[in-house]
């Protein structure tokens, strides 16, 4: 596969494409383009009705969920503390509350939810769509190869959701709702504060866990190899540490917590690069 491939449906000769013989114009492209972001919008649309009906349940049995002690996170770290008698590693202990002043804040709030909740609900569909959308760009033998690319795309995706959820929301709760420059200053966080906060946290990691899906793709296409991810993987890693202090709170032991996964699944990608340029050595071999 390569760019241009993908951009104007060219295929290598004696390769057919998945639909025709013949070759779209861009115009036909862009036109085939526009068909896939409106099924997406329109996938996106349900997810976001569907959120929005049930905000009430997201709100208290999800969103809110991490600031309390009874949370799953905050009960292991809890029984960290006790069993190695180290009360600091208990995570919020004392749930702070929620407040609104906006006139309009609880609404807006719930159309961000909808939306937010909608996107995640419909990102297997959107994966599948543009799956659908550069799929005749590809021969058969990478068509093959990529099969599992929606399901992949789709469980890194989640994986990377439920990561942020579980570990990254409770450490950021904990530590910006119990933070205090002054015991005379009460934390009363605002509604909008708190939901932007969680939902940039849970929709980022899912996006940064698609970080092999994005070596592998640019493997394919030439524009990656392994050497490269190997010769500069200490710059990885600082890029990547850097990152999980952004999203983090700025302490030493929540980077570390999610810098960890962050280097594997970089790691990964190197793998998969390898496994790429291994077929194409083999496939040039038989060529010869």
């Amino acid at each position: 596969m390569s760019i241009k491939g993908i951009l104007t449906g060219k295929e290598k000769k004696g390769k057919k494409s998945a639909k025709s013989n013949e070759e779209m114009s861009f115009l036909e492209h862009l036109e085939e383009l526009r068909w896939h972001l409106v099924r997406i919008s329109a996938a996106v649309v349900f997810g976001a009705v569907f959120v929005f009906i049930n905000v009430k349940f997201i709100m208290d049995k999800i969103l809110f969920a991490p600031k309390y002690p009874a949370f799953i996170t905050n009960r292991a770290f809890a029984w960290v503390a006790v069993t190695f008698n180290s009360p600091d590693m208990a995570i919020n202990t004392k749930p702070f509350s929620i407040i609104n002043y906006d006139m309009a804040g609880q609404f807006s709030t719930h159309l961000n939810i909808a939306m937010i909740g909608g996107i995640i609900i419909a990102i297997p569909y959107i994966f599948w769509e543009f799956w659908r959308f550069i799929k005749p760009a590809l021969y058969e033998k990478e068509r093959k190869h990529a099969t599992g690319a929606v399901f992949y795309s789709t469980l890194l995706f989640l994986l990377g959701v439920l990561f942020g959820y579980y570990v990254i929301v409770p450490l950021s709760t904990h530590f910006f709702g119990s933070y205090r420059v002054s015991e005379e200053v009460v934390n009363q966080i605002n509604l909008n504060s708190y939901i932007s906060s969680v939902t940039t946290i849970i929709l980022g990691s899912g996006v940064v866990f698609e970080l092999p899906i994005v070596i592998y793709f640019l493997a394919k296409v030439g524009l990656v190899s392994s050497g490269f991810l190997i010769k500069y993987r200490k710059h990885a890693y600082i890029v990547l540490l850097l990152l999980a202090a952004i999203i983090t709170p700025p302490d030493v032991f929540s980077m570390l917590m999610v810098s960890g996964p962050l280097i594997i699944l970089y790691e990964l990608g190197v793998i998969l690069a390898k496994g790429i340029e291994k077929k194409r050595t083999d496939t040039e071999l038989l060529e010869a």
